[in-house]
């Protein structure tokens, strides 16, 4: 690979566990945590950037950095600005995930001078579904944050976690990002841990992310792109036609293009797979991503149980790690490499 090719490499930094909602799906259980100071942040972001400075100095290999700033809700993190300067300043893209209720225009115009390259608001339906998930009043105030966004010129992805509460609405979810003139919408499937898990039972099955993906895969809306992580919706095809020709798609990132920061340090290869990798308070983040017995077994398809072990589609998918982890436990099992149980595709993935 030459340097003029790009590999992504993002981190997602959770900086606080504090929220102003309790969402029913939530993976986080709101639980209190220890926070890095900012200088321990700051520290950390500058080994980050050492880190992929010399990857691309001894390997040939040209990035696309960027960090996911979140939390629990990020603008409660009283660092908040000063955190994302430093990261733009270092020379990585930034992106935040909100719930948009605590941005106003003063703050959207922050972001905008601070070089956020876009902001991901949670909407999980029409009014009465999303407050259903969310919480009273929480629809328009996210929306009031959206327009501020897009009123300083900042682009904005709405974000809905699928289940058999909202799944029905996802069209509503459309017309509502194309109205409020948002350039992107984003979807994934719920994850049933944290507060998630009281949702076991609203995981959609198989039969129905099927046809639900394949009616998102087959939409065309002028002016909003539609994307997902979601590792089996780049795996898909309609009519021929594989998911990325509308629907910008990767496959399970776990272990692979980027890792988790949580708010006291702790890693894990995605905030949805709570797994410790290590803590960058002590542990030399290299040395864990090249090590790391757990990092090792997600890059390496040996390992790999059931029908995810044996797919021909494995290093473009490999499921879902977080749902086939989550529903792992409630079985009382404990396995990240097992199947993803809203797999589809299995049957001709070989």
């Amino acid at each position: 690979m030459s340097i003029s090719d790009n590999t992504d490499f993002f981190i997602q930094w959770h900086l606080t566990e504090r929220c102003n909602l309790r969402c029913r799906h939530c993976y986080q259980n709101n639980g209190k945590t220890d926070e890095m100071s900012l200088q321990e942040i700051r520290e950390t972001i500058g080994e980050i950037q050492d880190m992929l400075n010399a990857w691309s100095e001894s390997y040939e290999i040209g990035f696309s950095r960027s960090f996911n700033i979140t939390g629990g809700e990020p603008f409660l993190h009283e660092d908040i600005f000063e955190i994302l300067e430093d990261v733009r300043r270092r020379g990585f893209d930034v992106y935040l995930l909100s719930n948009g209720i605590l941005i106003n225009r003063a703050k959207a115009r922050l972001l905008s001078w601070l070089g956020v390259r876009g902001v991901q608001v949670s909407i999980e339906g029409p009014e009465k579904i999303h407050e259903m998930i969310r919480g009273k009043g929480s629809f328009q105030a996210s929306l009031k944050g959206v327009g501020c966004l897009l009123e300083e010129g900042i682009k904005v992805t709405l974000n809905a976690t699928l289940s058999e509460v909202n799944a029905d609405y996802f069209m509503d979810i459309v017309e509502l990002a194309a109205s409020a003139g948002v350039q992107r919408l984003g979807f994934s499937r719920l994850v049933p841990s944290g507060r998630g898990a009281g949702l076991l039972r609203k995981m959609l099955s198989r039969e129905r992310v099927e046809s639900l993906y394949k009616n998102i895969v087959s939409l065309k809306i002028e002016g909003l792109d539609l994307v997902t992580g979601d590792p089996v919706a780049s795996q898909m095809s309609v009519n021929g036609r594989s998911a990325g020709g509308s629907v910008a798609t990767g496959g399970c990132a776990a272990g692979v293009s980027g890792f988790t920061i949580l708010p006291d340090g702790t890693v894990t290869p995605c905030r949805r797979l709570p797994v410790r990798l290590g803590n960058v308070k002590k542990d030399d983040l290299r040395e864990l991503w090249a090590s790391s017995p757990v990092l090792l077994s997600l890059r390496d398809k040996s390992g790999y149980r059931g029908r995810c072990g044996d797919c021909g589609r494995w290093s473009g998918c490999r499921g879902c790690r977080a749902i086939a982890y989550a529903y792992s436990q409630s079985k009382g099992g404990s396995d990240f490499l097992g199947d993803d149980p809203q797999c589809f595709l299995s049957g001709d993935c070989k």
